[in-house]
Formats: structure tokens, sequence, C-alpha cells
């Protein structure tokens, strides 16, 4: 095996899901319109809260808006590598996924790739999602557009792993939906996402200290830091190593020797 071989096989995971995702225009139009009713109910909301601030109101509105359109951009993507995830059970089951592994590449690169095509359209759906909020007035450092793509990149192959694993564990189909909210939701709303963490510290401790651990809190600082063209090292560094364990114990999962599959397969 040559570096062409590594090279055509990972163009090919690429367009083969970047066909699958034009081909499911629902779930572009889940993952984009689900961040922005957020976006837009949340700041409203909190636009009603802080009305008597000595912050104009619309000026309240704006800034809270900005502040949590990084989180959202991060939701996107723990969305995105939650659904595929689940099309990687769909190719478990009807037998397409067995088909790829069986290939003379190292699995781990094979999932990879796997990784990778799914990690670049989540980046597609946060850029949509940025545009979209930029009209909303939600508009924010012009360099921060460009910093925050390799901040991306790592903090959705990170979620994308999660989902990986995930993947390898579940059985069958019907029993991800709940696996999904059981882990998207409390991942979600135990980070920084919505809230500082400070201000989290302020009305639970012990909250505070789940968030300080949750790898999407992690996600989120690093998106954040990204789009104003600052490095969050501690998070960068956080988010890497979950990415890579995660990932890890996916490749093992997939082994069908002694991993996870093989213990299905003997029961």
């Amino acid at each position: 095996m040559n570096a062409s071989h590594y090279y055509r096989a990972l163009a090919g995971i690429i367009i083969r899901e970047g066909l699958r995702f034009l081909h499911q225009r629902q779930r572009f139009m889940g993952a984009l319109v689900r961040p922005l009713i957020w976006l837009f109910i949340f700041a409203a909301g909190f636009r009603s809260v802080l009305g008597v601030s000595i912050i104009p109101p619309y000026e309240t509105y704006i800034l809270y808006e900005v502040y949590i359109a990084p989180g959202l951009v991060a939701m996107i993507q723990l969305f995105n590598g939650m659904q595929s995830s689940l099309s990687m059970v769909y190719d478990r089951e009807m037998g397409s996924m067995r088909v790829l592994l069986v290939s003379p590449l190292p699995r781990w690169y094979l999932l990879t790739c796997r990784l990778i095509a799914s990690t670049f359209i989540s980046i597609l759906q946060a850029y949509v999602f940025l545009l979209v909020a930029w009209f909303w007035e939600v508009q924010l450092p012009p360099i921060g557009y460009i910093t925050a793509l390799p901040a991306m990149f790592i903090s959705g192959f990170m979620l994308g792993a999660i989902g990986l694993m995930l993947s390898s564990i579940i059985r069958q189909l019907e029993n991800f939906a709940g696996v999904m909210n059981f882990v998207i939701f409390p991942m979600f709303f135990a980070s920084s996402a919505l809230y500082p963490l400070w201000k989290i510290r302020d009305s639970s401790i012990s909250l505070f200290n789940i968030s300080s651990y949750n790898p999407f809190t992690h996600a989120v600082e690093l998106i954040r830091f990204s789009l104003y063209g600052q490095l969050n090292l501690y998070s960068l560094v956080y988010v890497s190593a979950v990415a890579i364990l995660f990932l890890g114990i996916a490749v093992y999962g997939y082994d069908p020797g002694r991993g996870f599959m093989a213990r299905k397969q003997d029961t």
C-alpha cells in the first residue's frame, strides 16, 4: 500500500459522505433550524429579563446572542456527530460498514477518514449558521471566521469520536435515539454553551465541577476563543486528548476479533 491508496480512500469516503448529506436535506435543515431557534428564543428571553439593566435592552440582546453563538456552533457539531454515528449503526446493520472495514487499509485509518468526512460536514453547517446569524446582527470579528476553522475541526473531530465510540457499543438501530438524548442534552446543558462558568459556579458548585470536566464545555470554549482570534491552550489540549481517547476506544470496539463487535456476535 502506498500514499495514493490512502489518499483515494480518504477522498472516496469524504465524497460518499458529502453525497449522502446532499441527499438528506432534512438533516441539513434540522441542524440549521435548531440552533437558530435557540439563538432567537434564548436571546429574546434574556432581553426581557435584563430589560431593566443599565445597558440598553437591544444591546443586551445582541451581546447575549454573540455570547451563545459559539455554544450553538458546537451544538451543531454535537448533533452532527451523533447523526453520523447513527448512520454508522445503520451501515453496520445493512452490511456496507463491513465492506469498508475489510479493506486492506488499517482499520484505524478508515475510521479516522469517516470522522474527517463527518467533521467537514459539521463545519459546513456551522458556517451556514454563522452566515445566517450575521444577518441577524450577530457579527463577530472578521478574523474570527478564519481562526475558528481549526478550532471547529478539532472540536468536531472530538464530538464525532464520541459518537463513533457509541456506535461501536450500541447493538440495534432502534436503541440509538434514546442513547443520543441521554448523551446530547446532559452534555449541552451541563456546559458553558449558554452561560459562563463563573455564573454556573455562583449557582451550583457541583454543576460547575461537572461542567468543568465536560468535554463539550472545552469544545465550546475553544471555538469561543478562536472566534475572537485567541487560543485557549487548556481547552485545545483537553479536546485533543478526549478525541484521541474516544477514537482509540472506537477502533478497539470495531475490531471484529476482540472488540465490542466480537462480543455482540458471541452473544
